[in-house]
């Protein structure tokens, strides 16, 4: 019996040493993109997006991130970060698909694809700076006929998501701006 109880106390204790090491790494202030329902990027009313909910696709857990733009325009996407700390998207009526958007364990000069198949929406991705608070990525198409050699930039900030402008961001309940 003794030996029983000692195996049950053993499994309970390995329960919770890895739940508590996935709560520490799951840390708003330690991810480049905090994922938790209700966190918000704010630039007016008219103009926001949100983690409203969650979705298994393929058996992997994203969130929903919902975006109002302009006051009538929407956008949804479902993004994860897996465990290798890459910015994953995909798409419930699109299974079997993922794209990266950013891997956050890179270093300035590393380059990546965004689909990986040579199509004419994948993007050539290289980090551009990066520092213990912010990283930068260039995407640039060179697939596309029209827009080859066409790229633009995407920063996040550790601790508050993409930077794009927002007035207010809400993370994990807490006002970080």
């Amino acid at each position: 019996m003794k030996k029983v109880i000692l195996k049950y106390f053993a499994l309970l204790l390995l329960l919770f040493v890895s739940c508590k090491t996935l709560q520490i790494n799951n840390e708003p202030a330690r991810s480049f993109l905090p994922m938790k329902i209700g966190n918000k990027w704010t630039i007016d009313s008219q103009n926001y997006t949100q983690i409203q909910d969650t979705v298994r696709i393929d058996n992997k857990l994203y969130y929903k991130f919902y975006s109002l733009i302009g006051g009538d325009a929407v956008s949804t996407a479902y993004l994860r970060i897996d465990e290798n700390n890459q910015l994953m998207e995909s798409w419930p009526d699109l299974r079997g698909k993922e794209y990266t958007r950013a891997k956050f364990n890179s270093k300035v000069g590393d380059s990546f694809f965004t689909l990986n198949d040579a199509s004419t929406n994948d993007y050539k991705v290289t980090v551009i700076k990066k520092t213990n608070k912010k990283i930068t990525f260039s995407f640039e198409m060179i697939y596309h006929d029209n827009m080859k050699g066409e790229s633009h930039q995407v920063t996040y900030i550790k601790g508050q998501g993409l930077d794009d402008g927002w007035k207010n961001i809400k993370i994990d309940t807490k006002i970080v701006k």
